[in-house]
């Protein structure tokens, strides 16, 4: 399901964006190298509800490359300006999957008047985040090397169908966006900027409360890693929010469990009966700091 495009500068970068349905306002934002399209199974079950904007960060989906390389305040920033470049004003629930799951508590810490509710969805979790200073000239050089022996439009698309099971995606939307060294690019930059990005979040924690009595929500996909699972309850704990498991599902939750992400956004009963193998857990909303590392998502 696509809605009408279109795209805004922010910071002169053109961003690609896409807005629909109706009511507040609901930001989804996907993991490391992922696309608007991503969320294409939740879209239908959620825009009756919300107004839905999904966007591609720079060097992601059709959004331009990246100016400066990414930072929280920045990414957060970004979907400040996002907002306000679409006209929309009122507060946002933010959803974060995997590495945006940063960007979205970015995002209600520096921007706690705009933000309605936060989710995230099996975001990343880094407790002790190693910071690189030479990741990101690597990344700059072998996205280089790599677009220049024609890499991306060899073997991108075919990349992106190994990583994603079962890939629900058009092939033709996939093989246009996965065939540029842009996005190949765009994805090793914010690779190479994963410690730094998480370091950076766990100083806002200490710095950036979040706004009493928001609604927070940890979607976590556990797919039969108990490590995993006990890092998402602890940021459920850390950050006072609400843990919810997607059950089966693996990390692209979004693809296996739309109904799921719905209801985590909407709360139960709002998004239609859940499948039949379905479960979930809560923890109580309880103290402050779940799959890590520099993921392909």
């Amino acid at each position: 399901m696509t809605g009408k495009p279109t795209f805004v500068r922010i910071d002169g970068v053109a961003h690609h964006a896409v807005v629909e349905g109706s009511g507040p306002v609901c930001v989804l934002s996907a993991g490391l190298g992922m696309s608007w399209f991503d969320w294409d199974p939740v879209v239908p079950l959620l825009a009756p509800h919300r107004t839905v904007v999904r966007f591609d960060r720079p060097g992601h989906g059709l959004s331009q490359p990246a100016a400066v390389p990414p930072t929280a305040a920045g990414e957060a920033h970004r979907i400040a300006a996002l907002l306000d470049a679409l006209g929309l004003q009122g507060p946002a629930t933010v959803v974060g999957h995997s590495i945006a799951g940063f960007h979205a508590e970015a995002f209600a810490r520096l921007h706690p008047d705009r933000t309605a509710a936060l989710v995230l969805v099996d975001s990343s979790v880094e407790e002790h985040p190693r910071v690189s200073t030479s990741s990101e000239a690597v990344a700059r050089v072998l996205g280089a090397v790599l677009s220049a022996a024609g890499i991306p439009a060899a073997l991108g698309p075919a990349v992106r169908r190994a990583a994603v099971r079962r890939d629900p995606a058009p092939t033709a939307l996939v093989r246009r966006v996965y065939r540029t060294s842009r996005v190949l690019r765009g994805t090793l930059l914010e690779n190479a900027r994963y410690g730094a990005v998480a370091a950076e979040l766990l100083a806002l924690r200490d710095t950036h409360p979040l706004p009493p009595h928001l609604p927070v929500t940890v979607l976590a996909a556990p797919d039969g890693s108990a490590r995993w699972e006990r890092r998402q309850r602890a940021l459920a704990r850390r950050l006072g929010a609400l843990y919810e498991a997607a059950v089966p599902s693996g990390h692209l939750v979004m693809k296996d469990r739309p109904e799921s992400v719905v209801t985590a956004i909407l709360g139960p009963g709002r998004s239609g009966p859940p499948g039949p193998s379905r479960r979930s857990g809560r923890s109580d909303r309880s103290g402050r700091s779940g799959r890590s590392g520099q993921e392909g998502a």
